[in-house]
């Protein structure tokens, strides 16, 4: 066995046939890897703890370019959940299972060897799952990045047992940032990455609110009243800005509860209000960045295009007389609705979108 597994090795770097170490052409891009080209790419350790989970995560967004990573994490009784969030390439939505297949993955000509080891055999999101309770992807699609949500018993998979002590941070002899003192934590090791990666990556890491609340904003400091307008579904929208398109506590808690985050409908309030604010990035964090004095000022929650607040169904009456009143002009023109009118509440407008189509 070990003799064939040479001989492939030996003909697919002479011939350059990527072929050899292919077992299925999975198409779009994935392909499931022979046995023995995953064991070639096997990386330096298991998965043995809660944060080996939250490092392979990072390692997988950062492969799929993404430049901002989310994690929101709580703990329950002995459950750790985990969500991770990105801007990256996103999954097809028929690969969406299959990835957690072993021997499945994306990096067939670009496996990356970083501070951890070998990084694209396939395993990583397999021994994931073998792992945890529960590990899936929560909402993806091409172009649009990705969001797993992990569930771990840490009296199966342990954890350190102190989750809340930040790292310091300091430069050694050749000016690069590292972290030193402080448990090993979920904590530090999104900080050891993040420190790693820069600036090429930036990680935000707190809890379900926390995590809503960044999102909230950066969402808010990218997205525009023109831009909504033209937008039926916050699907329509990269994983990380969907929560931008939130008009109400209602509307922020079902686009949270797809993504993956779980929060009360007070805590959505408290988000769209202001009182629950974005965490600053890991990295700013440990090197204690600060605000120059004529950067653009910070999103001010309650003052965004979405501080006017108007009941659910005073909306839905609303729409309804703006349709009655639609149909005079429908008559005159020949006009039909295609489907109910739109109403945008933004900070200083009431928007309304009739969308009609001609009668043929």
């Amino acid at each position: 066995m070990a003799e064939a597994n040479e001989l492939i090795s030996f003909i697919a770097s002479m011939t350059g046939e990527g072929n050899l170490r292919v077992e299925e052409n999975l198409g779009e891009g994935f392909v499931r890897l022979r046995v023995a080209e995953a064991e070639r790419r096997q990386a330096k350790h298991d998965i043995q703890h809660v944060e080996d989970i939250v490092t392979e995560m990072l390692r997988n967004a950062r492969d799929a370019h993404a430049s901002a990573m989310y994690i929101s994490t709580m703990k329950e009784g002995g459950e750790r959940t985990l969500l991770f969030l990105d801007n990256g390439c996103g999954v097809p939505a028929d690969m969406q299972e299959r990835i957690f297949d072993a021997r499945v993955t994306s990096k067939l000509e670009t496996m990356k060897m970083d501070r951890w080891g070998v990084h694209g055999r396939g395993m990583a999101l397999y021994s994931i799952r073998e792992n945890a309770e529960d590990a899936r992807v929560m909402a993806s699609a091409p172009g649009l990045g990705s969001s797993f949500r992990v569930v771990v018993d840490t009296d199966r998979l342990p954890e350190r047992a102190d989750q809340s002590t930040w790292p310091d941070a300091r430069r050694d002899e050749n000016r690069v940032w590292t972290c030193v003192k402080g448990p090993h934590n979920i904590i530090r090791t999104a900080c050891e990455f993040a420190l790693e990666e820069q600036p090429g990556c930036e990680v935000y890491l707190g809890s379900p609110a926390e995590i809503a609340a960044t999102l909230y904003a950066h969402a808010s400091g990218l997205l525009d009243t023109q831009q909504l307008l033209f937008i039926d579904s916050e699907t329509a929208l990269p994983i990380v800005s969907r929560l931008g398109f939130a008009a109400d506590a209602a509307d922020f808690m079902r686009i949270a509860d797809s993504l993956g985050i779980q929060i009360s409908e007070r805590t959505a309030h408290r988000i769209l209000s202001g009182a629950i604010k974005p965490v600053r990035s890991v990295s700013s964090r440990l090197m204690r960045k600060r605000v120059p004095a004529d950067a653009p000022a910070a999103v001010d929650l309650t003052r965004d295009r979405r501080g006017l607040k108007i009941a659910a169904d005073d909306l839905d009456a609303f729409s309804r007389a703006v349709e009655r009143d639609f149909t005079d002009l429908a008559e005159r023109y020949y006009l039909t609705l295609s489907s109910d009118p739109k109403v945008r509440v933004t900070r200083d407008a009431i928007t309304v979108t009739i969308p009609i189509q001609n009668v043929e």
